[in-house]
């Protein structure tokens, strides 16, 4: 009898041990349905992220119509069928909108939030391009990088005109914000 014993596994070893795996299985499985779920949710952000981009440079080039206040649409995209509002908000600048662009998974007459929400801004412009008179390289205005600004030693800075000398304007034009020239002119 002593023998027959030592044969084998007794029933409440091999139960504990089959508790033991399944609850590394279950574990496990849980893991696995949470990456899967968590890859759908993120393909869905993706698509719907691209959908709302894309409604904005529609928005932007004018190749749908320019809604008063809001707009809506359904697009078919990824297998697929989507549903999109475009709403148009005033800002401080009279000349500029703010686009907000919602994408919802379904068709129009499914409610839920969601997935995705980008904003643009859509107006003309408000000044001339390349008026800035802030010189981004130096970090201070042109007129300061004009005049001040000197590299290494001597008295001539980097864009080539002698301290205290007036920069030459080939265009007549003064940008905004920058102090008339004074003293002589080359």
């Amino acid at each position: 009898m002593n023998r027959r014993r030592s044969l084998g596994f007794t029933l409440i070893e091999v139960m504990v041990a089959l508790m033991i795996i399944a609850i590394g299985l279950g574990a496990l499985m849980i893991t696995v349905s949470s990456t899967a779920r968590n890859s759908g949710t993120l393909r869905d952000k993706t698509l719907a992220q691209w959908m709302a981009l894309n409604r904005l440079s529609e928005v932007r080039l004018n190749l749908n119509k320019f809604g008063q206040n809001t707009d809506t649409g359904e697009v078919n995209f990824g297998n697929r069928t989507w549903h999109y509002d475009t709403r148009y908000f005033d800002t401080s600048i009279p000349t500029m909108k703010r686009v907000v662009v919602r994408v919802y998974a379904g068709d129009a007459k499914t409610k839920g939030n969601p997935v995705v929400e980008s904003t643009g801004f859509l107006g003309s412009s408000l000044g001339i391009a390349g008026s800035s008179n802030v010189d981004w390289t130096v970090g201070s205005t042109v007129a300061t990088a004009q005049t001040g600004a000197t590299s290494g030693t001597g008295s001539t800075p980097t864009n080539g005109t002698p301290t205290g000398a007036t920069p030459t304007n080939p265009t007549g034009i003064t940008p905004p914000n920058l102090p008339p020239a004074s003293g002589p002119t080359p």
